[in-house]
């Protein structure tokens, strides 16, 4: 009989790590411990229940871009194992996969069941033991091999994965060992915003802002959208992410900045609104918004630069066109909280990359001790990055361990 593994934590690192060591090794006895009643929650939920599964970006230099905290350290991982070989790995299983205009890869199916059911089929096939409702109290070495304490009974093994997430009582035991880590926080997460300038007019899309976070250096640049609490969309999750321990060390209270023309100069901007006055100056301000604002935002900060609906291009004053100059290029709206994207969410934050070897994701001061998943410090942005870092590394784990 070969080794006994025990995975810690039935999720998508997890499972994926058990089914790659069953595979490659016959002999082995894998057990996954799961504290909730079913395994792989994310993957449920991802994508709007289509399970965002990875990204048709495979090139390991690209890859990393989109990983805020890991980055170049996870060259190597992607270079052993890429977006596309984990679409590689799923064909191989039965699971076809297709990419949409942005790169996001989704099963055909577009049912996160489907990679559901392809895991859990695949695990039972194997002979891997899954044991729901099992949560691990203590982890200790005796000897060569490890021992768990659980709420139902004591394992032993000769090595451990552990998969667990970003639990802080997950992290207590990591901890416990002595392992340094860094503290957790949210990422990938939408601005609360109570303004007048946003009221009324949630669904509303921009193509492209650049939001800046006032008296700091974050900022990013891509499509926004207004939501019932606020500001969500591309530019504001990427910056969530971004600054994910800095706008936790301000309490999530802060002001934003836009510019709903960025690239282009604010003289020029005024200049442009100046054009109005000649080039169309017996239209109504209200009903010729520029830079392809959405119609019913340009009337509101219109309203708010104190020009009404029935005001003509060739009446603006000098003030009034400073006015929609400032709100098209630095308006500035506060912050009060922020709220989950969707059902997805992401934690920063975990156990220090250095802490192991990324070339096999073992523990550098205890061997046979793997850990996966979000319970280190990686996290991405939103379209399928977390995920692949969960595949990557399960995929070395099963070729070392």
């Amino acid at each position: 009989m070969g080794k006994s593994v025990v995975i810690v934590g039935g999720g998508a690192a997890g499972y994926f790590s058990a089914i790659n060591i069953a595979e490659k090794h016959p002999d082995y006895r894998v057990t996954i411990l799961e504290k909730a009643s079913q395994g792989l929650a994310k993957v449920r939920i991802s994508g709007g229940g289509r399970c965002n599964v990875t990204n048709e970006r495979s090139n390991p230099s690209v890859l990393v871009r989109f990983y805020p905290r890991g980055q170049k350290k996870l060259y190597s991982l992607f270079k052993t194992f890429s977006s596309s070989d984990m679409v590689d790995w799923l064909t191989k299983h039965g699971v076809k996969t297709h990419a949409e205009a942005d790169q996001r890869m989704f099963p055909i199916s577009n049912s996160s069941q489907t990679i559901i059911d392809c895991f859990v089929n695949y695990a039972t096939r194997l002979g891997i033991s899954v044991k729901f409702n099992t949560s691990v109290k203590s982890l200790s070495q005796h000897g060569d091999r490890w021992r768990l304490e659980t709420n139902r009974n004591e394992e032993l093994a000769d090595a451990v994965i552990y998969a667990t997430g970003s639990s802080p009582s997950s992290m207590g035991l990591l901890k416990h060992l002595g392992l340094q880590s860094t503290p957790l926080a949210p990422s990938l997460f939408t601005f609360n915003i109570s303004d007048v300038r946003l009221k009324g007019l949630e669904g509303l899309s921009f193509k492209q802002v650049k939001v800046k976070v006032a008296k700091t250096k974050l900022e990013d640049e891509g499509p926004m959208l207004i939501t019932h609490w606020g500001l969500s969309g591309p530019a504001i999750l990427k910056l969530s992410a971004w600054g994910a321990l800095d706008l936790k060390d301000l309490g999530y209270r802060f002001q934003v900045m836009l510019n709903f023309a960025p690239g282009i100069k604010q003289e020029e901007v005024r200049t442009q609104i100046t054009s109005l006055k000649s080039n169309h100056s017996k239209r109504k301000t209200v009903n010729y918004p520029i830079f392809d604002l959405p119609k019913r935002f340009w009337e509101r900060i219109c309203a708010i630069s104190d020009i009404d609906e029935d005001t003509l291009n060739m009446n603006l004053s000098k003030k009034q066109i400073n006015k929609l100059t400032e709100e098209l290029t630095q308006g500035l709206y506060q912050v009060n909280g922020k709220s989950t994207f969707k059902e997805e969410f992401v934690t920063c934050g975990g156990i220090d990359l250095s802490e192991i070897n990324l070339d096999t994701f073992e523990c550098r001061k205890f061997p046979n001790l793997y850990l996966a998943g979000e319970v280190l410090n990686i996290d991405a942005l939103t379209g399928g990055f977390n995920f692949q870092a969960c595949w990557s590394a399960g995929w070395v784990i099963s070729e070392g361990v």
